[in-house]
């Protein structure tokens, strides 16, 4: 126990170091490139911080044989990224980070709710789907729609940066930094981020052996908090540098990465359509979540100026959410 307790630091250690690292390269190559916090955060720095549910879900299916704990560890990590809209509205001064946020976060926002609907169906009507060969056919669909969001949003932020250069002049903050050593430090503390994440699913199945609680637990709440820890590092980092967009964008391209992940595992799951095989719970982690992100959606839209304590109302109806969550998960 110990070991294995040992073992589970050191690969939440390894993952916290690294993807507080990543934050600041994402944020010079959203300067390097021109495309803005918000797309980079989506598809960039995103796709890097979900790297550990990406192999962690791999390995689940393709080694450890633990589907549930695959699906638990990506639905727990959208859930955990909720919470830590929560966490970065009470760090966040005296204003909701919902006003401060682009309105066009709703775009990538409104996209993980279709993803997640896509999965919530596929979930209820397991018996009825038929496969091709061995996958499901809402995985195909799950990669069509993530993929139009990432063009999307790519085409989005263009069009608002071109805006942005002819309102004001261009504060370049990194001009000291060539973009490829950018991408070479950035990838080195990929690599970091990846080895640790493909050590946790045997570490999540020995967790669940000794303790007598169930593999979608240990995985929904265990491995996804681990997993998602580069979200939280490189977020917490994000708002303090002021690259509120770059913070938030990350949470929700994770988010729609992670559901992108369902339908690269079961590409790995080669013993049968992959949510097919799984705990019919899931369905309640799923519609969480979808219900976290309409709160989120109405508070960036609705911009409220002001926050009665320390959190604005959208905050409070996401902790207060993900809290039942647990409860009910446990």
């Amino acid at each position: 126990m110990p070991l294995i307790i040992l073992s589970f630091l050191l690969c939440s250690a390894i993952i916290f170091y690294c993807g507080s690292r990543i934050t600041k390269y994402g944020d010079i190559l959203a300067e390097k490139t021109k495309l803005g916090g918000t797309w980079i955060g989506l598809a960039v720095v995103a796709s890097v911080t979900s790297l550990p549910e990406l192999f962690t879900g791999i390995s689940a299916v393709a080694i450890v044989n633990a589907p549930d704990i695959a699906i638990s560890n990506v639905l727990g990590a959208c859930a955990y990224n909720l919470l830590l809209v929560a966490i970065l509205d009470a760090l966040h001064a005296k204003v909701p980070i919902s006003s401060k946020v682009h309105i066009g976060h709703i775009i990538s926002a409104a996209a993980g709710i279709l993803l997640l609907s896509i999965v919530s169906l596929s979930l209820l009507l397991s018996d009825l789907i038929v496969p091709l060969g061995w996958i499901g056919p809402y995985s195909l669909l799950i990669i069509f729609v993530y993929l139009l969001t990432i063009r999307m949003l790519y085409y989005y932020e263009k069009r608002r940066f071109v805006h942005y250069v002819r309102e004001r002049a261009l504060e370049l903050r990194y001009e000291n930094i060539s973009t490829k050593r950018a991408l070479i430090l950035y990838s080195i503390n990929a690599l970091g981020v990846v080895t640790s994440a493909l050590f946790l699913p045997k570490i999540g199945v020995v967790l669940a052996n000794l303790t007598g609680l169930t593999q979608t637990f240990v995985g929904g709440i265990f491995i996804a908090f681990t997993t998602t820890l580069p979200e939280i590092v490189v977020s917490l980092t994000a708002i303090k540098m002021g690259a509120i967009d770059l913070g938030i964008g990350n949470i929700l391209g994770s988010i729609i990465f992670n559901i992108f992940i369902l339908a690269i595992d079961d590409f790995f799951y080669i013993k049968g359509a992959l949510l097919s095989s799984c705990d019919p719970q899931h369905l309640l982690s799923a519609l969480f979540v979808i219900f976290m992100l309409g709160t989120l959606i109405i508070g960036i839209i609705y911009r409220t100026e002001k926050k009665p304590f320390f959190l604005a109302w959208d905050s409070v109806v996401i902790l207060l959410a993900f809290i039942v969550y647990v409860m009910l998960l446990y």
